[in-house]
């Protein structure tokens, strides 16, 4: 049976949301993001068109579009939207994988002989734009990387099928950016040889290209074939990461307590962002000498930075905490787990967090989670 995977992805999402709410954004260079020390959330497509990208900070997207609307932008607006997107196709379809807040995969694979899966996948883009207001895009093609480069291609509001037959003529012309593994430096490192679109470097023997780029050369290799064996996961908000620390002799230690929980949210924020996961609630529970247990919950805008889910996170703890009692157990979860693209809050980080936060990484990478962390949750008697 042949795969039919679609790619569907909400066209620029919080601009779109923004539009949604207020007529007066419309046709105009917008731009979402923190601040004049803050970097671009997201951007409309007149934005787009002086050059202002995700992720830029803020002051230089200013100098290439000096006429752009700058709005820090409805966390709690964005989050609310993508599950009623989320809710849509899930009661339509049979297996769906949620990639990011605004990008879902769709296994449609054996339905053609009910009903054609680019009229069905038609169908659920026009009502998510009937009942949401927001625009959308897709492709439909054999697996998850032609569908996804072929949503890219199709934008905005495009509606694109990619046939079997039709794949390696459709991927040859196009350059090597286009495929979501390669990046700047892999990009560049390519270039310098003459690689430069998906139909040359198909064209390439892999044992050269694991040469040049390590163990990811054969999975390059096949993308840029059109192969991707890669299956839709399925998805699920109940989906969480957690610790917890039970201790050898009951405490009372506020101060103790408070660098316990600012050191857990940071590894567990570090493993979101090693695993490309954004959390949308943060779980704080606490058991007292007695066995009593309370827990506290907070939804949050989807992010994995540490900072904000720390702050969180010890807001629930005062919450939670209100006996003069011992405590006997200290527990944080994160769920509503969602694959992101954006591994920090851009709303609310500036350059320098963003910049600091890829330095800590790079660290705990190389030397081990427990080799950099914030005073305010290190634990100086390791």
């Amino acid at each position: 049976m042949n795969r039919a995977i679609v790619h569907m992805d909400l066209d620029t999402f919080f601009v779109s949301c923004e539009r949604r709410n207020n007529s007066q954004f419309q046709g105009i260079p917008l731009i979402i993001g923190g601040g004049d020390r803050g970097v671009v959330a997201s951007c409309s497509y007149e934005a787009r068109k002086f050059g202002v990208r995700s992720a830029m900070p803020i002051r230089m997207a200013l100098r290439l579009c000096p006429d752009a609307k700058v709005i820090k932008g409805d966390h709690e607006l964005y989050s609310n939207l993508s599950h009623t997107v989320t809710e849509i196709i899930q009661e339509k379809v049979p297996l769906m994988e949620k990639a990011s807040i605004d990008e879902f995969y769709l296994d449609l694979s054996g339905m053609d002989k009910f009903f054609g899966c680019y009229q069905w996948t038609k169908e659920i883009a026009e009502v998510i734009t009937k009942e949401t207001g927001l625009p959308i895009s897709f492709a439909l093609s054999t697996n998850k990387t032609v569908s996804k480069i072929g949503t890219g291609e199709a934008k905005p509001v495009g509606r694109l099928e990619i046939k079997e037959l039709e794949v390696q003529p459709f991927l040859n012309p196009l350059s090597i950016k286009k495929i979501p593994m390669v990046g700047d430096k892999t990009f560049q490192l390519l270039s310098r040889i003459g690689i430069r679109t998906i139909h040359t470097l198909s064209e390439m023997p892999v044992l050269v290209l694991q040469q040049m780029i390590g163990v990811n050369g054969k999975e390059l290799w096949k993308k840029a074939n059109g192969i991707d064996e890669n299956p839709v996961v399925p998805y699920s908000e109940r989906k969480s990461i957690s610790t917890e620390r039970t201790f050898t002799n009951d405490t009372m230690d506020i101060m103790e307590l408070k660098r316990l929980i600012s050191g857990m949210a940071e590894q567990l924020a570090y493993q979101l962002r090693q695993e490309k996961w954004l959390t949308s609630t943060v779980v704080i529970k606490i058991r007292y000498a007695n066995f009593d247990t309370e827990t506290k919950q907070c939804k949050v805008s989807y992010t994995s930075a540490d900072h904000t889910l720390s702050r969180v996170a010890l807001d629930l703890f005062n919450k939670a905490y209100t006996r003069r009692m011992r405590l006997r157990l200290v527990g944080l979860r994160f769920t509503g787990l969602v694959h992101g693209n954006h591994q920090m809050n851009l709303f609310e980080d500036t350059e320098e967090q963003m910049s600091l936060y890829q330095t800590m990484d790079y660290i705990k990478n190389r030397f081990g989670s427990d080799a950099v962390g914030r005073a305010s949750g290190f634990d100086f008697g390791k």
